[in-house]
């Protein structure tokens, strides 16, 4: 199989970390949605990350249809609880993070594409209430776990995607995570696993293709 995409998107991050818990191998093409736009079109028509070529030729896009995918391979391993309390708070979670990483995507993308004059303020503020408002919540539920994993006795894919995406909130927003610190801690936790530390790269705003790109 080929993964698609930068490990600083938080999306084909929790993809590469899931792949490698559940002992699936694939090749990783470490490309940018704005250098290498036209190359990701090629696979997938969105032109965004993650995708992932399965060894048949078969191609999905979205991690959540991957993960899906992944979650329902015969035979294999699940990272989150089959059903019941467990998985819905599992769901709740994950709806939560990926929403706010989704917030901070947009917020990138409107500081590339518009110059600083013609930023939408209400926009840009909009969306840090959003996302402030999501790692609330998962500060919330990371305090009533006390220290446990989110959403059972096992790491899932709640946690995954809880780390990831607050990662990538703290890097691209950005917001100090040490305001929410259960949360905080949740994070730490997580990304001092080795497998979390070996699919990460620090936040790289993409640029429009033609331009030159550089770490922010």
């Amino acid at each position: 199989m080929i993964l698609i995409g930068m490990y600083d998107s938080p999306f084909t991050r929790r993809v590469a970390i899931a792949l490698a818990l559940l002992g699936r191998a694939f090749e990783h093409r470490d490309w940018s949605v704005g250098a290498d736009f036209d190359r990701i079109r090629e696979y997938s028509p969105l032109g965004r990350v993650p995708v992932l070529v399965l060894e048949d030729g078969e191609v999905l896009t979205e991690s959540a249809a991957i993960l899906d995918w992944l979650e329902h391979e015969p035979g294999g391993d699940s990272l989150l609880p089959a059903g019941g309390a467990g998985r819905r708070e599992a769901m709740r979670l994950i709806g939560l993070a990926s929403g706010a990483a989704d917030r901070c995507v947009a917020g990138v993308l409107e500081r590339i594409f518009h110059p600083q004059e013609h930023r939408s303020a209400a926009l840009l503020e909009r969306g840090r209430t959003q996302v402030e408002g999501a790692l609330a919540a998962l500060d919330a539920a990371c305090a009533a776990r006390g220290g446990r994993w989110l959403a059972g006795e096992a790491m899932t894919l709640a946690d995954i995607t809880v780390a990831c995406h607050a990662t990538y909130a703290g890097q691209s927003l950005p917001v100090d995570l040490a305001r929410w610190p259960a949360l905080s801690t949740h994070v730490a936790r997580c990304e001092a696993l080795d497998v979390f530390r070996a699919h990460y790269a620090p936040f790289f705003t993409p640029q429009p293709k033609g331009t030159k790109e550089s770490n922010a």
